[in-house]
């Protein structure tokens, strides 16, 4: 299979970075969102993420406009029926998946791989919605994805052996990222152990045993983490990280996946990480710690 033309569902920040990266790759990239206000929204994150890397002098303003002119802005899935393959990265919501492969299913020739960036859903449950199963798997991306060179490659009960193979390749050939073959399993390889540390971490601030500062220069320095487990929840969104505890929670059924109360106090009050200014720690807009 020949990669050119990419479908990415979803302009949230891991839309837009699984965009932004495929398009530096040379891909064509069609970007769906379900509003234009929401679709013009995407697309100015991208723009601002590749300005921060022309300050840094990492792209020139020639390679800027090629990025950008290589994302098309759509608003209809129906549009998607000329790519090569399809990745989903909407809210973990699995009837809103489930919907979305749906459409897919009836928009895309059965060669087209969809794939879905979900970090704890069932990729089986996924391509029960659709009538060629077998084209569906997991592709999850980590943030932020154009640093990040590590795709976990999920299949399904009935993903094919051609399509694991063909997105493999897809992963390591043209996004030039070490592919981890992943058996389903609620959180995978990643998803799992990180929040697991997370929670961990929540626990030790609500026992008063270390400040959230503490806590991340324990990690950071004595383990030469790039950010500490708070600093990580702040980047993920601890909305994300309870959604994601609390799904592990009722699937595995085990204490140790049972999300700590300062979790839940943080996202009740508003207080989600880098997305909203304030989680443990403040941030400016560009995202920097204050």
């Amino acid at each position: 299979m020949y990669f050119k033309k990419i479908g990415v569902v979803g302009g949230g920040t891991m839309g837009q970075g699984i965009a932004e990266m495929l398009a530096a790759k040379g891909l064509d990239v069609l970007l769906v969102e379900k509003s234009p206000e929401r679709l013009d929204y995407s697309y100015r994150m991208i723009e601002t993420s590749l300005d921060k890397q022309l300050e840094k002098w990492g792209i020139t303003q020639a390679e800027k406009k090629l990025i950008l002119s290589r994302i098309q802005k759509v608003t209809h899935i129906k549009e998607l029926g000329t790519c090569d393959m399809v990745i989903e990265t909407i809210i973990e919501d699995l009837d809103a998946k489930k919907e979305v492969f749906e459409q897919l299913d009836q928009v895309c020739p059965s060669s087209v791989i969809l794939a879905s960036n979900t970090s704890t859903l069932s990729l089986t449950e996924l391509a029960s919605s659709t009538k060629y199963p077998e084209r569906v798997i997991g592709m999850h991306f980590i943030h932020p994805v154009s640093k990040v060179d590590l795709v976990e490659i999920i299949r399904g009960l009935k993903t094919s052996e051609q399509t694991f193979t063909e997105t493999k390749r897809f992963v390591e050939e043209v996004a030039d990222k070490k592919g981890i073959m992943v058996y389903e399993s609620p959180g995978f390889v990643t998803t799992r152990m990180i929040t697991l540390m997370i929670n961990e971490a929540l626990h030790l601030l609500q026992e008063g045993v270390a400040s959230a500062e503490d806590i991340d220069d324990a990690m950071r320095i004595g383990y030469n983490f790039q950010h500490g487990p708070l600093e990580m929840a702040d980047r993920f969104g601890l909305d994300s990280i309870l959604a994601a505890l609390e799904r592990m929670f009722r699937e595995y059924g085990e204490l140790k996946y049972r999300p700590s109360i300062v979790l839940k106090k943080m996202v009740r009050a508003g207080q989600l990480g880098v997305k909203t200014g304030e989680g443990f720690f403040k941030y400016d807009k560009d995202g920097d710690r204050i």
